[in-house]
């Protein structure tokens, strides 16, 4: 009966055993009667995927971040000593499935009086919490583990984002807090904050300090621009904004509006404000000109690297933002030397006004060559559509040193001839411009040198490019010296040559 007993104890004495840490993964318990730890380790999840773990002493702690709520299943190998492994066996496995911990916030709507801090309560203690805006959340542990997290205060009422973790080692997703002024008018927090710039596709969040059916009812806030998606509840007191399609568009200015009286706090100035506003960038030059040259409105191909972007409003509108990266190449082999060396990728100049100006001239709009919220919304959708312009492309090259015009037209020289520009009184101004008026026949008027004015009616051929100077035909008896006011005569049938290849856009470059 004593050898019975004996046995029993020394098998209790030998015995190892996992367990809980309040700081670690798990403990490894080594039998009383002593014993070595050979190894360690840990899985996760319905297909057992290996969490790597280390050992220090007898605590398990994971190397990387393990989310809250996670189950995980841990198996030690212990040694036992050499003087019992021969009733018990030289090794043991031990073994344990625990839920990793996690804390919640017990309140995530606020009222504060004014100055007094954000104050965060949760239902254990947490050793680190995270904070911040969507996108810029910063996790930092805490000198030591506590229930109550004190927050700076920016602003009247706010939204700010927050995790929070009862071990070092977790990680764990955000949720938004709100915070209010006392008062029992009811108030709205916006996300993003007003004010601040979006992009076409960001979702707004309205935050209210009652449940939204108790303070809208059936109503729904108003936006403006009209916009194509839908308003969702997420949770009582929150309602978003989702855009679809073309999202809220380049270049806009968003607003929204609240019904039955609710204040939007920290919207505006005014504390009583009800309407908050964002704004969307405009493109940027260098999209713009990717787009130009991919539609044919430049000499140009653009051959971007990687990945295209995705032939949908929203990703195209996100690109026109943050254009990928590429390439530009001539699409002619024989290029005129003043074109190439007015060609600037990423910098507003003549050439991309000019190609503005044909692809708003292609739509029916005015051509100011000024790439506003229209111009982008079609650039887009013509993109999408693989809609390009067929007409070519057109340099106009005039030489007031050799009175010649060259008309080069997609690689190839189409029509030189002897013109006539600007006398000394009245010069042919020099520099790049685009044509902006095409027109068959009209009448130019003016004023001559001596002060005297003129009138004459008739004229055929008017391409404008600079104030009242234009190419156009206009019969003299001779060509190739300077006889105009500024503008560039040809001869009538000539200039009927010229008028086709000179449609609105058009770049004159004049030296």
């Amino acid at each position: 009966m004593l050898a019975l007993v004996a046995v029993v104890l020394a098998l209790v004495f030998v015995r190892a055993s996992l367990g809980s840490s309040s700081t670690a993964l798990a403990t490894v318990g080594k039998p009383l009667s002593g014993g070595r730890i050979l190894s360690v380790s840990a899985v996760t999840g319905p297909h057992a995927r290996p969490v790597p773990v280390r050992l220090e002493g007898q605590r398990i702690w994971p190397r990387g971040l393990l989310p809250v709520g996670e189950r995980v299943s841990i198996e030690a190998v212990v040694k036992r000593p050499s003087w019992i492994s021969w009733l018990t066996g030289s090794t043991e496995r031990v073994s344990m499935t625990l839920v990793t911990p996690s804390a919640s916030l017990r309140d995530h709507f606020l009222t504060l009086a004014r100055g007094a801090p954000i104050r965060l309560q949760f239902d254990r203690d947490v050793a680190t919490i995270s904070t911040g805006q969507p996108g810029q959340v910063r996790r930092r542990v805490l000198p030591s583990p506590r229930s109550e997290v004190t927050l700076p205060r920016t602003a009247p009422a706010g939204s700010v984002q927050v995790a929070a973790t009862p071990r070092t080692w977790e990680s764990a997703h955000t949720s938004s807090i709100s915070w209010f002024p006392p008062g029992s008018t009811a108030a709205a927090v916006a996300s993003p904050a007003p004010g601040s710039r979006i992009q076409p596709d960001t979702a707004i969040s309205l935050t209210f300090s009652q449940p939204v059916a108790k303070v809208l009812g059936g109503l729904r806030p108003v936006l403006t621009p009209a916009t194509p998606g839908r308003w969702q509840t997420a949770g009582a007191h929150t309602l978003v904004f989702h855009p679809s399609g073309g999202g809220y568009g380049l270049d806009a200015r968003v607003t929204v509006a609240l019904p039955n009286g609710v204040t939007l706090v920290g919207a505006q100035q005014d504390a009583s404000a009800d309407t908050a506003s964002w704004t969307v960038p405009q493109g940027s030059t260098l999209r713009l000109q990717q787009l130009l040259s991919q539609l044919g409105y430049l000499p140009f191909r653009f051959i971007q690297r990687g990945s295209q972007v995705p032939l949908t409003p929203l990703a195209q509108e996100a690109a026109a933002v943050d254009p990928p990266s590429g390439r530009f190449s001539w699409r002619y082999g024989s290029v005129p030397a003043a074109l190439r060396a007015l060609w600037q990728p990423g910098t507003a100049g003549e050439l991309t006004r000019g190609a503005v100006m044909a692809f708003e001239n292609e739509h029916e709009m005015t051509a100011d060559g000024e790439p506003g919220q229209a111009v982008w919304r079609a650039l887009i959708s013509d993109a999408v559509a693989h809609r390009y312009y067929s007409f070519g492309y057109t340099f106009v090259d005039v030489s007031e040193a050799s009175e010649t015009l060259n008309l080069w037209h997609d690689g190839r020289t189409a029509l030189t001839t002897p013109v006539n520009t600007g006398i000394p009184g009245a010069p042919t101004e020099t520099g790049t411009f685009a044509v902006y008026e095409h027109i068959p026949s009209g009448t130019m008027s003016g004023t001559n040198p001596d002060g005297t004015h003129y009138k004459d009616p008739g004229i055929p051929w008017i391409s404008y490019f600079n104030g009242g100077d234009a190419l156009h035909g206009f019969i003299r008896a001779s060509y190739g010296f300077p006889q105009s006011l500024g503008c560039v005569e040809m001869p009538p049938a000539t200039a009927g040559e010229v008028y086709p290849y000179t449609p609105i856009g058009t770049i004159v470059h004049i030296h």
